[in-house]
């Protein structure tokens, strides 16, 4: 398993990504909407990995509560594994508990699946599988 991104839950894209762009020294990708999330995210390469920026696209958006209960700030880290649904699957045998027992289309034409913030000490852990 390798460390994927760090996701960072924002208000605007267009108030963050220039001020992540001259910080990091990169360049963001095009805002991509991801509608099973309802969230516009951004992606800045960080050597091998990135660091993803997350816009609520609506008021029943994860992000949108996320933000209305902590402010922006860091709101998941994600590992590339070679299967979600596997992953998700031991963690349940584990008996550690899981947003998603499937994986679910994400960001960049990946398979996400999510564990819950109560299995990892109050971190969000997100799976992430593809190229």
């Amino acid at each position: 398993m390798e460390f994927d991104h760090l996701g960072i839950a924002v208000r605007s894209l267009s108030e963050s990504v220039p001020v992540f762009e001259r910080t990091m020294g990169a360049r963001a990708s095009p805002p991509e909407e991801v509608q099973s999330q309802r969230v516009r995210v951004a992606f800045l390469e960080a050597g091998s990995s990135h660091v993803e920026l997350l816009e609520p696209t609506g008021p029943d958006s994860a992000i949108h509560r996320f933000l209305e209960a902590r402010g922006e700030g860091i709101h998941h880290i994600a590992f590339h594994v070679v299967s979600v649904n596997a992953s998700l699957a031991e963690l349940q045998e584990r008996g550690l508990r899981v947003v998603d027992r499937t994986a679910r289309p994400g960001a960049r034409g990946r398979r996400v699946g999510f564990a819950h913030p109560s299995a990892h000490h109050g971190v969000l852990v997100e799976f992430v599988e593809g190229p």
